[in-house]
């Protein structure tokens, strides 16, 4: 990552720290509520390594392939998760039993729901694209400091994560509806946290 060390040292520690709650929160619960938990701490442990200062797997082509491959079978699954929701919401619909074999939908259930897969594969195509741009700007321009990746999409990419950490942020305001509602997941200061990382690597990668 480029940018100030002590940002990229702070961004590490905060990505780690993520990642190890998400461990620990895939010690219980039920099983899409693990697999939730699990993919958090995929995201969170794999930006602490992208946000390493001296981006020593930056420099190796292999290491560039092992990230974004890790990341996109990671986005891959999520959206496996999502269609097999989708699938059991329309056996539901037409009364199909088989659907009663199903833990999860995209509407609701354990680990997240729909929403919780979209985001998760999201974030997971987020990671390989930044993984690839930061790989290619260090080859193309030889570990000088210029902007990596397509301006349209990091702007895209920006505007969604900026939405999900105001989101998340609004969920702590006492006295709003549903905020305290539990929600499947990581919490609200758990999701801002990753949101920011997500929004700080974007912004200097």
């Amino acid at each position: 990552m480029q940018g100030p060390p002590l940002v990229a040292w702070l961004l590490v520690v905060l990505s780690a720290a993520t990642g190890a709650y998400g461990l620990y929160r895939a010690r219980a619960g039920a099983a899409g509520e693990r697999r939730a938990a699990y993919g958090d701490a995929l995201m969170g442990l794999g930006m602490a390594v992208m946000a390493l200062p001296f981006a020593a797997w930056a420099g190796r082509p292999w290491g560039a392939a092992l990230l974004a491959g890790v990341f996109a079978a990671s986005g891959l699954y999520a959206v496996a998760l999502y269609a097999v929701g989708l699938y059991a919401v329309g056996l539901r619909a037409v009364g199909g039993r088989a659907a009663g074999r199903l833990s999860f939908s995209p509407a609701r259930g354990r680990g997240g729901g729909g929403a919780g897969h979209l985001h998760h594969a999201v974030g997971a195509f987020a990671m390989v694209y930044m993984v690839l741009a930061m790989a290619g700007g260090h080859a193309g321009h030889r570990g000088r400091h210029h902007g990596a990746g397509i301006p349209l999409l990091t702007g895209v990419l920006l505007v969604y994560f900026a939405g999900y950490v105001v989101r998340s942020a609004a969920a702590l305001v006492p006295g709003r509806p549903g905020a305290a509602a539990a929600r499947p997941g990581p919490s609200p200061a758990g999701r801002i946290s990753m949101g920011t990382g997500m929004l700080t690597m974007l912004l200097t990668m």
